[in-house]
């Protein structure tokens, strides 16, 4: 598993017509001729997404690059109970919510950790925020320090939503998935994730008053 999570294909899995193979035909793929490079392909695809994920919602490098490892182990070894019929990236992401959700467990941890670790770097590949997400102009130095302190606040008041409420909000504003998307990772029904963002945004904005920051 090392070798795939790390090595390279010399030839790209192409789909039809040449053009590059999408992710469910790479996943069936991997599952009928156990073809290495469809795999190598897919994990290079996802490898920095999950681990953003991942490294956001468990607040820890190590535990997050432990949970990465066991989310693509779980992919191919489970890789039978793929249905082909569906899209490959939700799956993907209940698969990574799930080793979260462990890891959480295994290191007794009740609730996740803030958000807003010290030492935390710009460089490791995490979406917009929240509050990134209103219209952007360019900024005097003093409007750059307003938005670094409310994007912290954010960052904390998400830390301290209903866990219900925060995987939506982490998985559509900060993930960037949609609301169908977010149903099948969550395995809920679709009307559920647009009421627990409701909830969650309200919530958000009675703390900041600032509604517009929230909206997509």
């Amino acid at each position: 598993m090392s070798g795939m999570l790390q090595g390279k294909s010399e030839n790209t899995p192409k789909g039809p017509n040449s053009l590059p193979a999408t992710d469910e035909e790479l996943l069936l793929r991997y599952r009928e001729d156990r073809d290495q490079a469809a795999s190598t392909l897919l994990v290079k695809r996802y490898h920095s997404e999950i681990y953003s994920y991942l490294r956001r919602r468990l607040g820890n490098d190590a535990l997050a690059t432990d949970a990465v490892q066991t989310t693509f182990i779980q992919v191919f070894s489970k890789v039978h109970l793929f249905d082909a019929e569906k899209k490959f990236k939700p799956w993907l992401y209940a698969i990574a919510l799930n080793q979260a959700i462990d890891a959480q467990r295994r290191s007794k941890r009740h609730r996740m950790v803030s958000l807003d670790q010290p030492g935390r770097r710009k460089d490791e590949g995490d979406s917009a925020s929240l509050a990134e997400l209103s219209p952007s102009d360019e900024r005097e130095p003093s409007d750059v320090m307003d938005m670094s302190e409310q994007r912290r606040h954010v960052r904390q008041a998400v830390s301290r939503l209903p866990e219900a409420q925060r995987n939506v909000i982490e998985l559509i504003y900060y993930q960037g998935m949609k609301y169908q998307e977010t149903a099948e990772i969550l395995d809920v029904p679709i009307g559920t994730v647009k009421s627990r963002c409701n909830a969650a945004i309200t919530k958000l904005t009675e703390a900041f008053g600032r509604m517009e920051l929230f909206r997509k």
